[in-house]
């Protein structure tokens, strides 16, 4: 793997499990220090899954990075406040900041309709993975600013205008892309650079149990799903993000949705394994390219330009 993030400090917000853990073992492993945050920590786990952030701050530092985790739920902004005044307090810059607080895999309703679906879980969901990532990014872009420059990096889950199978689903993970989006365009006279990203079917924990297989034969899950075939470790989108907090012409990327696949085209890191998975090209392949049509490009540049500065003359 390019890229050297020694010295450099990042908060993994979301950290225990899946994408979260992935990301954070990367940078790790790229020699940075990683604050390993979520609510799930050793004795006292905030949902079923047995995981916890102590579990990744240890992988993080076995990885030659440095670990630490944090217990913070990112629904309430005096915990998240606390969190980046600890940082500035012991390191004194922040150069990463992810944002995958998710904490919705007990809230989906898959194939409920609007008209069915429960408004409390929803609304929970939208808590969670909208409102904390705001609240997060709130508290951390000040100590970015103060740094000179950095990364901010919504995790969102595809880049494409698919419906996503829930309703709140669908709009937790698409105000994730926007975010980064409104985001880039209030950072845009600075150095720190905000975009969203995308693994492809990720093997998570999660997911390796429910197929009932390991990271050792993990193909055979493709015997219950074919797509499982083109699936991804957690470290994969984890290199994507080392890829992007190492390219010194990472600004021209802000305001856009990436995939993991499409930065591995573009950067050449591959999975653990050395394979480089891609699912664009297996969904393109299986699903037709019209039903996965991206919310990058023509989003971004109809936008890119005049309005804010119209409406808003003094906008900074």
């Amino acid at each position: 793997m390019n890229g050297s993030l020694e010295g450099k400090v990042a908060v993994v917000a979301g950290a225990t499990r899946g994408a979260g853990r992935g990301i954070a073992r990367m940078l790790g492993a790229a020699g940075a220090t990683v604050y390993c945050t979520g609510r799930s920590v050793r004795g006292r786990p905030a949902g079923t899954r047995p995981e916890t952030i102590d579990e990744t701050a240890a992988m993080v530092t076995g990885h030659g990075g440095v670990g630490i985790a944090v217990r913070t739920d990112h629904t309430v902004p005096d915990e998240v406040d606390a969190l980046f005044a600890r940082v500035r307090q012991e390191q004194g810059r922040l150069d990463v900041l992810v944002n995958d607080v998710w904490g919705g895999d007990e809230l989906t309703e898959f194939g409920a309709p609007f008209w069915r679906a429960s408004i409390d879980k929803g609304l929970l969901m939208l808590q969670r993975a909208v409102f904390a990532h705001v609240i997060t990014s709130r508290y951390g872009a000040p100590l970015l600013l103060d740094t000179g420059s950095g990364l901010i990096v919504e995790i969102t889950d595809g880049d494409s205008y698919t419906y996503r199978g829930n309703i709140f689903y669908d709009l937790a993970k698409t105000s994730a892309i926007r975010l980064a989006f409104a985001m880039a365009r209030e950072l845009r006279r600075t150095k720190v650079t905000a975009v969203a990203l995308t693994p492809g079917f990720l093997r998570s924990e999660a997911m390796l149990e429910r197929f009932g297989v390991t990271e050792a034969n993990w193909r055979d899950g493709a015997k219950k799903d074919p797509n499982f075939i083109a699936s991804e470790t957690p470290a994969f989108v984890g290199r994507a993000i080392v890829a992007l907090a190492t390219d010194p012409n990472v600004g021209a990327k802000s305001g856009r949705v990436f995939s993991s696949w499409g930065l591995s085209d573009e950067y050449g890191f591959t999975d653990l394994d050395g394979e480089r998975p891609h699912w664009g090209r297996h969904a393109e392949a299986t699903y037709g390219a019209d039903v996965f049509k991206r919310c990058d490009e023509p989003f971004y540049e109809h936008w890119r330009g005049g309005p804010v500065e119209i409406l808003f003359p003094d906008w900074p």
